[in-house]
């Protein structure tokens, strides 16, 4: 039971560091030349960080989870597979 995982090619990683760089800029200058007082514009710019941070947070526990329950399934499988070949074996 070998289950390759899908790598992802070399242009849609650039796609997406580039994407990201491009929106975190784009907000960034937004938050820059709106036209509010400084405390105002830091608020922001602390919300906009910490959105980013909890986004990634959570980017990075959907995956986890994701990858602990595959490797519990091939272990489970695993031992199904043992177990049926010991039952064919008698």
């Amino acid at each position: 039971m070998s289950q390759e995982t899908a790598q992802h090619t070399g242009a849609w990683v650039v796609f997406t560091q580039a994407s990201f760089i491009a929106s975190a800029a784009l907000v960034g200058f937004g938050i820059l030349f709106m036209p509010l007082d400084f405390w105002m514009k830091g608020y922001l710019a602390m919300g906009t960080v910490m959105l980013v941070q909890s986004c990634i947070t959570a980017t990075k526990t959907l995956r986890d989870v994701h990858e602990g329950r595959r490797m519990v399934n091939r272990i489970e499988d695993a031992r199904t597979e043992r177990l049926l070949m010991s039952v064919g074996k008698e």
